[in-house]
């Protein structure tokens, strides 16, 4: 990175200021701790900063730097779990939407959200990933769109299509 030009330097640096966020609560909510989370982005970052001046000369640098990002989160969960293919959310997910509904029964609550959380991994990843990023991490669809590297009106399709498919598969499960 030192002998880079400073407006390179400078646009890795935004970059990664931008995007580490959005990154650290997604990959937490893969791999559920903060250390975990910690050590996968931080590789994502280092691959990105690798390859960050060939990137600068592609049409979807985002799309590229979050397939990086889900490419290390695949590798630390399989160096921890290697019987798991693909990364899903966080199981304990659901037990701190349990117990932040203070209101609600939690027991309620607990079973609803894992439900859901199986639901979402049945999911396309694509789908997966906008309902995560949507829903999980409360984004907007635009801050989704940019953290995906997609056009937010491909959000917004991955999001609808997510719901129909949600809604067949929890009335579904509902019914078993």
């Amino acid at each position: 990175m030192s002998q880079w030009d400073p407006t390179a330097r400078l646009s890795y640096w935004a970059f990664h200021t931008n995007r580490r966020p959005a990154y650290m609560r997604f990959a937490y909510l893969h791999l559920g701790s903060d250390a975990g989370a910690e050590e996968a982005v931080d590789a994502a970052f280092d691959s990105i900063m690798a390859e960050w001046l060939r990137m600068l000369h592609m049409d979807r640098l985002d799309a590229y730097a979050w397939t990086v990002l889900k490419g290390c989160i695949v590798d630390h969960l399989h160096r921890r779990a290697p019987w798991r293919r693909r990364p899903e959310p966080m199981d304990t997910s659901a037990f701190e939407a349990a117990l932040k509904e203070a209101r609600a029964d939690r027991y309620e609550v607990l079973t609803d959200t894992i439900r859901f959380y199986s639901a979402v991994s049945r999911l396309v990843e694509r789908q997966r990933d906008a309902v995560l990023l949507r829903y999980g991490l409360q984004c907007t669809p635009g801050e989704a769109a940019a953290v995906m590297g997609v056009d937010e009106a491909t959000v917004s399709s991955h999001l609808g299509q997510a719901h129909r498919r949600l809604a067949r598969l929890l009335d579904t499960s509902a019914e078993s």
